[in-house]
């Protein structure tokens, strides 16, 4: 069996073309600097992050919305910590708040049934943002809803699936030549759902855990998929990850959502992207279609790029300087899981 040792030795010399490897996971990015893991390995084997983290492909337009909802008579926003300091077209649910707009940070979708009941007086919607991961939660959250007959309570979704958007960059991104496959969303999905594109667009698709050694063993699989022009699905998170996924979380998100196509900030409109309420439920439902995404970036901001592995957050021309965590220009500078933001916290380590 080969050693961590030989691993390390083998990936550290690497001297061929470059290769490009794209971790999907913020959890997976903030990892790598974690364990100093670019720093085990040759400079030409490249890691990069994705658009794997929900709030900074969250449409400014869904923000305006709830914006506009928060400073509505005898409404309020609903929603977690990481939402609060992303822009919309002209402000954030932060800003809104300071001109008198209600909001109400909360820490978990279930606590809005708790702040509903108390104050039958307030329409509360809740700002339902995610992936496959935090999708069957919110189906939970609407169940309550029903069971518990509560009419002041609703959610705005931006809810996103992960396959979609790989299925997306696999197209239009050529340069990336492999995958580290989402950790948190391939417990929910199973590993399964990456067969059809490492298969479809020949290129390795390896889920990994989040240890060190889980990442570097999912470097080297890569690397030698690579090196043997191979390209598979691999699930390397058995402990944690099944073939089919959990079966009980999918029930419960196809019991309530359905597919639809969906605007991703930075990206455009990626077909059956986004998971919205089933008809049967959109009385449960705030708006959560648009007629239009108009989107504004921010002059100089790169998010898109970086979204698109297209650089590195540091690349970006305003990183660490107009746009740090306490001031961010863009939305991968704001949430615990935007690549800006992990960049900016480890900066010096990468």
């Amino acid at each position: 069996m080969i050693t961590l040792q030989q691993i390390t030795r083998e990936l550290k010399e690497y001297d061929g073309r470059e290769i490009k490897i794209m971790e999907v996971c913020g959890t997976h990015t903030s990892s790598i600097f974690k364990n100093g893991i670019r720093s085990l390995i040759s400079p030409k084997i490249k890691l990069i992050s994705g658009p794997g983290c929900p709030v900074c492909v969250t449409p400014s337009v869904y923000v305006d919305k709830l914006v506009d909802i928060s400073l509505k008579e005898n409404h309020c926003v609903l929603t977690f910590g990481d939402m609060m300091k992303v822009k919309g077209n002209e402000h954030s649910l932060t800003e809104a708040a300071a001109i008198g707009g209600k909001v109400k940070v909360v820490y978990s979708p279930l606590d809005a049934v708790k702040i509903a009941t108390e104050d039958a007086n307030t329409q509360y919607v809740f700002a339902a943002v995610g992936f496959e991961t935090t999708t069957p939660i919110y189906g939970i959250l609407i169940d309550e809803i029903i069971k518990k007959q509560i009419s002041n309570l609703k959610i705005l979704t931006s809810l996103k699936t992960i396959t979609p958007a790989l299925t997306y960059i696999c197209e239009n991104e050529k340069n990336i030549d492999a995958f580290i496959a989402p950790g948190h969303v391939s417990v929910i999905i199973g590993c399964d759902a990456y067969k059809e594109l490492a298969e479809k667009y020949h290129k390795p698709f390896v889920v990994a855990g989040f240890e060190g050694e889980h990442i570097l063993a999912a470097v080297y699989e890569i690397f030698l998929q690579l090196k043997e022009n191979k390209a598979c699905m691999k699930n390397m998170y058995i402990s944690a990850v099944s073939d089919k996924g959990n079966m009980q979380a999918l029930s419960v998100i196809n019991q309530y959502f359905e597919p639809k196509d969906d605007f991703w900030r930075g990206i455009g409109v990626i077909e059956k992207s986004s998971l919205r309420l089933k008809p049967e439920y959109f009385q449960y439902d705030a708006g959560s279609d648009f007629d239009e995404y108009k989107e504004s970036p921010p002059k100089g901001c790169k998010c898109k790029e970086v979204i698109l592995g297209r650089i590195s957050p540091a690349e970006c021309p305003l990183f660490a300087k107009q746009c740090t965590p306490l001031s961010a220009v863009g939305p991968c500078m704001v949430s615990a899981e935007g690549a800006c933001g992990i960049w900016y916290k480890n900066r010096g380590r990468e």
